[in-house]
């Protein structure tokens, strides 16, 4: 019970990774609020899932992207739970494209959704925190690709490099709040943002064989690691950035 009588909130809440965390913080014993776009149904799956561990759940839905978002989703939250003990920044988006035809509306959505719903959503919940005076834990989802690069992600690698950036920055302005802040860097994991791509036997056969382990990563690969960032156990960790990649990207070096 790592994160025992906690409060959890995480963006991008209702599927993937984002899904995973949240039913994983529940299991470790925290209260969880979830923040989506269109969550609808899939979202109170997500709340069945951790009412069923006994433990309290809500849903928030809205654009990650627009500023009063974070302001309400935190809002909310408290006036749920009392409190924000831990932020988990999750939400993206990675619509596939190429690079010399990208379309401007592609890649400035893809930069409101990863890096600006990030920055806003963070600076909400550090105020929280702050203003409830015993520290916390921010943990962002950045991703293999803030370290290397995609012949289609061009729009999205830079967003994640940004989101990696943005905790090691936040370690900094908040640490003399007692406010941790770190990330995560998952490799491919099978979400709704790549199941198209790797629908290709090839093309996912050609993936798994660059990873060591020699899987593709699930969505609840990313749980215990972010459990942990968030937790005690990771108590003088800040700044700092965690790869779950099953080690591809020292595959790659």
């Amino acid at each position: 019970m790592l994160l025992e009588n906690k409060v959890v909130l995480v963006t991008g809440g209702s599927r993937g990774i984002g899904a995973a965390v949240a039913v994983e913080s529940a299991r470790q014993g925290a209260d969880v609020a979830i923040h989506s776009n269109r969550g609808g149904e899939v979202a109170e799956e997500v709340i069945r899932e951790i009412e069923a561990l006994g433990r309290r759940a809500i849903h928030v839905e809205g654009d990650v992207a627009a500023f009063e978002s974070a302001q309400t989703f935190v809002d909310a939250a408290v006036e749920a739970f009392g409190r924000v003990d831990v932020f988990v920044s999750n939400a993206g988006i990675c619509p596939f494209h190429a690079f010399l035809d990208m379309p401007p509306e592609t890649l400035k959505r893809t930069m409101e959704v990863n890096l600006h719903g990030a920055y806003f959503m963070t600076q909400a919940a550090a105020n929280q925190m702050v203003k409830q005076g015993n520290g916390g834990s921010i943990v962002a989802v950045s991703s293999i690709s803030a370290l290397v690069g995609g012949e289609y992600q061009t729009h999205y690698t830079p967003t994640k490099a940004g989101v990696h950036s943005l905790m090691q920055s936040c370690a900094i302005a908040l640490g003399k709040h007692g406010i941790r802040c770190n990330s995560v860097l998952p490799g491919t994991i099978l979400t709704d943002i790549n199941k198209d791509d790797l629908a290709d036997p090839k093309k996912r056969e050609y993936m798994e064989n660059r990873i060591p382990l020699g899987r593709l990563g699930q969505p609840d690969d990313l749980g215990g690691p972010v459990v942990f960032l968030a937790s005690d156990l990771a108590k003088y960790v800040t700044g700092a950035a965690l790869l779950v990649d099953g080690g591809m990207f020292v595959n790659l070096q």
